[in-house]
């Protein structure tokens, strides 16, 4: 599929936002069912950049950044491979080499994350020095060229490949045997179920445990939509805040520690 060059110009604004959000974490668009979403909006692709979107985010789940170790680069797995599935143009049917591709380009993004913040360091000694001149507007301009750099970090990648045109990228997926593809689909399955086992490991509380059994359990009811599903989840959530407001306190002496299940099953 070619873009025109209204359609590139906002697919490059969305991965020059995606690249700043990776950053900022303010308005989440580097999360991949938002990034994809948008570029799939953009460019006219919307179901298939939808289903690659939220088939990423349970693989990105996973990811997070815990002290020093940097996470993989979701902001950039997301926006390439989904410019990638636009540009190959086979729909739904491209989706799971979309994925596929999307893993290697999250650890590669790994790398360009640690180059960016690398050189961010260079921008916090400016900033420092011109915080000692007290110039307040010379310490603003180097916060806000280190945030252009985040976002050149994806928009660049993103403009090189919308630069290579939809002609070889679809003759390279077109290309592609039908072992591979279906080796790849499989992988990219078996990384979304790692993904969500990793966010449950880290979630396994007898706090949550209820809720996630209940869940599972409605979710294999085919007659529930996924409206019906979102108005359950909802219902659950503001049971749960409910019961965060009572705590143990309830039944006489406990105390609320936070979790209001647990403090619940202390008591009884």
């Amino acid at each position: 599929m070619d873009l025109n060059f209204i359609q590139i110009i906002l697919v490059i604004i969305v991965a020059f936002l995606a690249g700043v959000e990776g950053i900022l974490d303010q308005f989440h668009f580097h999360q991949p069912v938002i990034a994809c979403t948008l570029i799939g909006l953009v460019t006219g692709n919307l179901i298939p950049c939808l289903i690659l979107g939220g088939t990423l985010q349970m693989i990105a789940l996973g990811w997070a950044n815990i002290g020093a170790a940097v996470a993989p680069d979701a902001a950039l797995a997301s926006v390439a491979s989904a410019i990638i599935l636009v540009l190959g143009g086979q729909g739904e049917a491209g989706v799971s080499s979309a994925i596929a591709i999307a893993v290697p380009l999250a650890v590669a993004g790994l790398l360009l994350t640690i180059i960016g913040r690398t050189l961010a360091t260079a921008f916090v000694h400016l900033m420092d020095a011109a915080a000692a001149e007290g110039n307040i507007r010379k310490v603003e301009m180097w916060h806000l060229l280190a945030i252009v750099m985040q976002g050149l970090r994806i928009a660049i990648p993103a403009g090189l490949i919308l630069a290579v045109g939809a002609g070889p990228v679809s003759s390279l997926l077109e290309s592609m045997p039908v072992w591979l593809t279906d080796g790849l689909a499989i992988g990219g399955g078996m990384v979304v179920a790692v993904g969500y086992a990793m966010v449950i490991n880290m979630m396994a509380t007898r706090e949550v445990w209820p809720f996630f059994a209940i869940g599972f359990v409605l979710a294999t009811v085919s007659e529930i939509t996924l409206m019906g599903l979102g108005a359950i989840g909802l219902a659950l959530a503001l049971i749960y805040l409910a019961l965060s407001k009572q705590g143990g306190s309830g039944n006489g002496g406990g105390s609320n520690t936070g979790d209001p299940v647990g403090d619940i099953i202390d008591n009884y």
